[in-house]
């Protein structure tokens, strides 16, 4: 296997949905993730259309700000590859543009922008947007539980329990089962891991990912226990479907 170096982000905030903003503004953009992070959000910037294709294309994030007018590819093609692709088909996209046209607005939804905002816009309606878009996409990221068979993670406490066994993880281990749970049956690789759970500024191996996995393994597994991840040969590592599917 080939080693891959990944950054490690802050624990405290690598839980929280992750946004990317896509703003060649640099006010504009500088304002957006100023509010989102005071939200409690994770949140990427980038400048260009190509250099978000770039990073929609490593992992994708649980929802895109995306203007309209950008260097490289515009806001308008990004949005239409990212529904013409399986993977990012229900990503949700908030549209920010300085085009206030109707036309353009149906334009804009025509590809299939999720919701849609005007320049110079209200950032307590566009937080609230954010908000709504959210609950309606990806209820598990900003539910407080997360449950699956017998497993039951609480967010506000940071408290796991396997049935009426509290589970006691480290805080990479709490992170990693929390972004499994999220996501039940899906496989991600090695890489994806290291993005979604560690995020983006310390320089780490894959091989961290099975390491953690198997201290998480150790700390949920007692006796006969059914193990709840699978481990998917050549691929990486998934929570078990049937596992979730066992309640």
């Amino acid at each position: 296997m080939n080693e891959t170096s990944k950054p490690i982000a802050r624990p405290s905030v690598v839980s929280a949905p992750r946004i990317l903003v896509v703003e060649d503004e640099i006010d504009v953009a500088l304002l957006i993730a100023y509010n989102l992070e005071a939200e409690g959000y994770v949140v990427e910037s980038v400048a260009r259309g190509d250099e978000a294709e770039l990073r929609l294309a490593e992992s994708a994030p649980d929802l895109v700000i995306l203007d309209w007018m950008l260097p490289g590819v515009s806001g308008i093609e990004i949005c239409r590859r990212l529904r013409a692709r399986d993977a990012t088909r229900t990503l949700p996209v908030i549209m920010v543009t300085a085009r206030r046209e109707e036309s353009e607005r149906v334009r804009g939804l025509a590809v299939g922008a999720d919701d849609y905002v005007v320049k110079p816009f209200s950032v307590i309606e566009l937080m609230a947007r954010v908000r709504a878009l959210l609950r309606r996409s990806r209820p598990e990221r900003i539910a407080e539980r997360l449950t699956a068979g017998d497993l039951d993670l609480d967010r506000e406490t940071r408290r796991v329990r396997r049935g009426s066994r509290d589970v006691h993880l480290g805080p990479t281990e709490f992170r990693l089962l929390e972004y499994l749970l999220e996501r039940p049956g899906r496989v991600f690789s090695r890489a994806q891991l290291l993005d979604g759970v560690w995020g983006q500024s310390v320089e780490i191996d894959e091989r961290t990912v099975d390491v953690h996995v198997g201290r998480l393994r150790k700390a949920l597994n007692r006796g006969r226990a059914t193990d709840p991840i699978r481990t998917v040969r050549g691929a990486g590592y998934a929570l078990n479907d049937r596992f979730v599917k066992s309640a």
